[in-house]
């Protein structure tokens, strides 16, 4: 029987291919039935859009918008409080 260049028969290469070719049909078995990514999802759904909706609101800048329409400095309105050198101001 010939040999490779590695010292393995054309048999010993055909069988580890073999070998090889079961453990991926078993390793695409076990993903397709437990890591299915519908059903992972589904029950964290509430949670997913509410991280979702959070990452959103920072990226949009919606902090700074907040902190300015609550803690707006100016000479309009009445200064209902202050905190450092931020005041809530009371426009009629």
């Amino acid at each position: 029987m010939a040999t490779s260049s590695n010292g393995r028969s054309a048999e010993q290469v055909r069988q580890d291919i073999e070998t090889e070719r079961e453990r991926l049909a078993t390793a695409v078995d076990d993903l397709r039935s437990g890591l299915d990514p519908g059903t992972m999802l589904k029950g964290k759904l509430p949670v997913a859009t509410a991280a979702a909706f959070g990452v959103g609101f920072l990226l949009a800048g919606g902090i700074g918008a907040t902190a300015r329409l609550f803690f707006r400095r100016g000479r309009e309105g009445r200064t209902r409080a202050t905190l450092g050198h931020f005041s809530l101001v009371d426009r009629d």
